[in-house]
């Protein structure tokens, strides 16, 4: 009877400790989205600020600036719900701005145009990674959160459902080869 007992209480606290070692890993994944969810931020701000601070330069031809420079202040203005479509919105504004590579060169061509090619590009490659590492920790709190131990025990606790950010981030061609 007494070994019975102890197999048992052997089996509850090595089930508590794999139970603890799960929620702390959904605890460190959740972290870990947090911190993807704040570098993708800054890089989707890096970018619009980028785009204005171009729109703005004079560089650009009117019809460009008025465009480049709505959707980055759409981007940099919006609410939290509207976010991935004024971002989509962004990044198609850069692929019309800069579908031709004349228009890179001719802003390249300008005093500062260099300094400001080199960021927008650097911008526009960043955002896409920042999205990238940020949807694979979402992806992976999800997969850990499907699970019955998780659900039954309620290891996640009150954490809100981690949720992916989907936009278009495709870059603008002509940026694009000149990041390679």
């Amino acid at each position: 009877m007494t070994a019975t007992l102890i197999w048992i209480l052997v089996a509850l606290v090595a089930i508590g400790l794999y139970l603890s070692w799960t929620a702390g890993r959904l605890d460190r994944l959740h972290a870990r989205i947090d911190a993807a969810r704040a570098a993708l931020d800054a890089q989707l701000l890096r970018r619009a600020s980028v785009a204005q601070e171009l729109a703005t330069s004079g560089v650009l031809d009117p019809a460009a600036s008025i465009v480049l420079y709505e959707a980055a202040h759409a981007a940099r203005q919006a609410e939290e719900e509207q976010r991935e479509v004024a971002e989509s919105d962004l990044s198609q504004a850069l692929r019309a701005v800069f579908a031709e590579r004349e228009q890179v060169e001719a802003v390249r061509a300008a005093p500062g145009g260099e300094e400001a090619a080199r960021e927008l590009t650097e911008a526009v490659r960043r955002v896409p990674m920042a999205r990238r590492f940020h949807n694979d920790a979402v992806g992976a709190a999800r997969r850990l959160r499907e699970h019955r131990k998780v659900r039954w025990f309620r290891l996640a606790g009150h954490a809100p459902f981690p949720m992916a950010f989907e936009m278009d981030d495709e870059p603008p061609a002509a940026l694009a080869d000149r990041a390679s």
